[in-house]
């Protein structure tokens, strides 16, 4: 029994010791008045109590206990979440100077290295993103010319469905046309469906996009000097860095043209921004690449899911089809292409784009990060705090949507059928760092879907019944559609 005494006491001692500590840093959260939240584990944090998958989901139900703003361990990592409404508009649209960097996810860091538009912060995030937002404006983007090229598209991808003759292809198919609309921005031209470029990039921002919501990928972002042991994170830096092999390509020959012609790209006008400003180190080569990086990447993504889910929501709802279709008929019958102005015309329509929108939640948050000390909601925020603003929460508050977890359209529309805007509706965030591509993919949404609806009835393959559809989301960089078959029948 002796021979463990030593042991035992040493035992005993790193007990009090982690007890002592725990009180300390109890003690001076009290003090300070921080955000309350679960008591976390050594290293493990709060991981425990998380689906890591649909860390959204279970952090709405964190919520539950600690109301709309509290703090949850993730790893060693502190972090404040956001949730409902009311607390996330407020910090991203009242506060949006306090809660507008982001912090340094270690995936993106690996990528990006702070570069870029999406993931960098402070004087590189306010001047690449001003000079995007004023480069997609230049290239027509809202405009006239941006809608004729989502018709032309539109054409491309109405041949392509009609090519399986009624017969069952994978909605991932509808990805092309929302891409090829960001590639013709990125590159100045349109791809052949079959190009071997088109192909390989769509392949890579699949695998990618896909590999971004492994549950090692999310431990590598928790613990990442534990890299050398998990594999997802090298498997998307290696198919990273073969997209990169492509965009280098591009800008090296824009780079010995840009000169001789009229801006044709986003790309062309990071060459010729470099160029002509040789003083401001901010467009160097690597953020030249981690701009043009973002754009083929979340603005693919984010509008090529979303139609995605509004077709397969369509072939699982056909009563919502019809009533689809019938307003379809009234307003722009067989023949007439759709325009971004129908949509007055349109409320039904309208409000199940939005409501695809609000339902699928398809990104659930991206971290934030304060850029000062700050009280938010009678709690004390210190400065270089990650804070997550939960968007899933705001898409399905109980308090702003009658139905939260249902797929229905009347929540954008009144007692006599005419379109609601609702303040709750936040799918590209609110605020000074709110989705750049906002205006693009509203207008796009509006023309592919409702174009698609104008030529087909889409319908399960056969031997499937609508109740059998999965409308469950696969977590990857965004909420993606489970992998599955429609059927697309031509109506007229």
């Amino acid at each position: 029994m002796a021979a463990f005494t030593p042991l035992f006491i040493c035992a005993v001692c790193a007990l009090l010791l982690s007890a002592a500590f725990y009180v300390l840093k109890v003690f001076k959260q009290s003090a300070l008045n921080l955000p309350p939240g679960p008591f976390h584990l050594p290293m493990v944090g709060n991981l425990h109590l998380l689906d890591i998958r649909r860390q959204d989901k279970s952090l709405m139900k964190i919520s539950e206990k600690y109301g709309p703003v509290f703090t949850v361990h993730l790893g060693f990592q502190k972090v404040v979440v956001l949730t409902g409404y009311e607390a996330v508009n407020d910090a991203l649209l009242n506060r949006a100077d306090v809660f507008m960097d982001r912090p340094a996810i270690p995936i993106f860091y690996e990528i990006q290295h702070g570069n870029g538009v999406f993931f960098s912060s402070q004087e590189v995030w306010k001047t690449t993103r001003r000079f995007t937002v004023a480069t997609m404006r230049d290239l027509g983007m809202g405009k006239r010319l941006g809608e004729e090229m989502m018709l032309e598209e539109l054409h491309f991808l109405v041949e392509l469905i009609k090519s399986f003759k009624g017969g069952p292809f994978r909605l991932r198919f509808l990805n092309t046309a929302p891409t090829n609309i960001t590639f013709a921005i990125l590159f100045g031209k349109r791809f052949d469906y079959d190009d071997p470029t088109f192909v390989t990039l769509l392949r890579l921002i699949d695998e990618v996009m896909h590999l971004l919501g492994s549950p090692f990928l999310h431990l590598f972002n928790f613990y990442p000097f534990l890299g050398f042991l998990l594999k997802p994170h090298k498997l998307i830096l290696k198919k990273v860095d073969e997209v990169c092999v492509i965009l280098k390509k591009r800008i090296e020959e824009s780079k010995e043209n840009v000169r001789e012609k009229s801006l044709m790209s986003y790309i062309d006008a990071l060459v010729l921004k470099q160029e002509q400003n040789q003083s401001n180190t901010l467009f160097h080569d690597a953020n030249v690449l981690a701009c043009a990086l973002d754009l083929l990447m979340a603005g693919t993504e984010t509008t090529s899911t979303t139609l995605q889910w509004a077709i397969l929501l369509m072939t699982k709802y056909p009563e919502i089809q019809k009533k689809v279709h019938t307003e379809i008929e009234r307003v722009l019958g067989p023949d007439c292409l759709p325009t971004f102005e129908d949509r007055k015309n349109m409320p039904f329509t309208n409000a199940v784009i939005h409501e695809v929108q609000r339902f699928v939640t398809l990104l659930p948050h991206v971290p934030r990060c304060t850029s000062v000390d700050t009280h938010f909601k009678g709690y004390f925020i210190p400065k270089g705090t990650t804070v997550i603003p939960l968007l899933t929460s705001v898409l399905l508050d109980k308090t702003q949507w009658e139905t939260p977890d249902e797929f229905n359209p009347n929540h954008f529309l009144d007692a006599d059928g005419n379109f609601v805007k609702k303040k709750a509706f936040l799918p590209f965030s609110t605020g000074r760092r709110n989705c750049i591509g906002e205006s693009l993919a509203t207008v796009e949404l509006f023309i592919f879907f409702t174009g698609l609806m104008q030529k087909f009835t889409f319908k399960p393959p056969s031997g499937v019944k609508e109740a059998e559809l999965n409308t469950t989301a696969e977590a990857g960089f965004t909420m993606r559609p489970h992998p599955q078959c429609t059927c697309a029948v031509l109506r007229h």
